[in-house]
């Protein structure tokens, strides 16, 4: 782990990261394409006291979701075909609803992680939060330049949107018992890589940390 960072509260920004039902419950995409989804459940508490300390701390807080239209005009053929691959093909009819698809059930999020009236919904296409979505935008009014991620996989939509972050400029932490990969063995190496080359893509903190970081804004605040 990295050292702890200085949050600014006016200007930093806490993301969640596709904590929905496709990829946290039993039916959903994840479930059907056969990952183990104890993983992703796991993480649930961290981010959880993540969410309540960012709140306290008055962090702006955002939600992500992956997902498609109902008509898959949005879902490049490459992509669907490896969902098919998987064995859990995107708009198929599931016990959550058609999976990855919005407006169903398995696309929201999950009942321990709703938003709050006032934070922010991303429905985004793709893996990055980034692409095809107004995230960017959406910061840069609220003068964000700090982002702390959370959420599921690690691999993909954490490290997707991880990277596009960097790439426009944000600082990054990465809450690493808050993310959750598809497959255990991919867990550690996804974290090491954000430290390569002296902090290529941001620090890492432990859950501890980063609520403890938080509520020292909060006291601050307070005083």
């Amino acid at each position: 782990m990295n050292a702890l960072p200085a949050f600014d509260p006016v200007s930093t920004a806490l993301i969640v990261i596709d904590m929905q039902r496709d990829f946290c419950s039993p039916g959903g995409y994840a479930h059907q394409a056969g990952i183990d989804i104890s993983r992703m459940q796991a993480v649930v508490p961290q981010v959880q006291r993540l969410l309540a300390a960012a709140r306290a701390a008055g962090l702006r807080v955002v939600h992500t979701r992956e997902g498609h239209l109902p008509d898959l005009s949005d879902c490049p053929p490459a992509k669907m075909a490896r969902s098919v691959a998987a064995g859990a093909p995107i708009g198929s009819p599931g016990p959550l609803g058609r999976l990855l698809v919005r407006g169903e059930q398995g696309h929201d999020l999950v009942d321990a992680l709703r938003p709050l009236p006032g934070e922010a919904v991303i429905d985004k296409p793709g893996y990055g939060a980034f692409y095809l979505t107004g995230l960017d935008s959406l910061l840069t009014r609220q003068g964000v330049r700090q982002l702390i991620l959370c959420g599921v996989t690690t691999e993909v939509c954490v490290h997707s949107t991880l990277r596009e972050a960097v790439d426009r400029g944000y600082v990054c932490t990465t809450v690493g018992d808050a993310t959750a990969a598809s497959q255990p063995e991919l867990q550690a190496p996804a974290l090491a890589m954000i430290g390569v080359e002296g902090g290529l893509f941001g620090s890492v903190l432990g859950t501890d940390e980063c609520v403890q970081a938080l509520q020292a804004l909060h006291v601050q605040a307070s005083a």
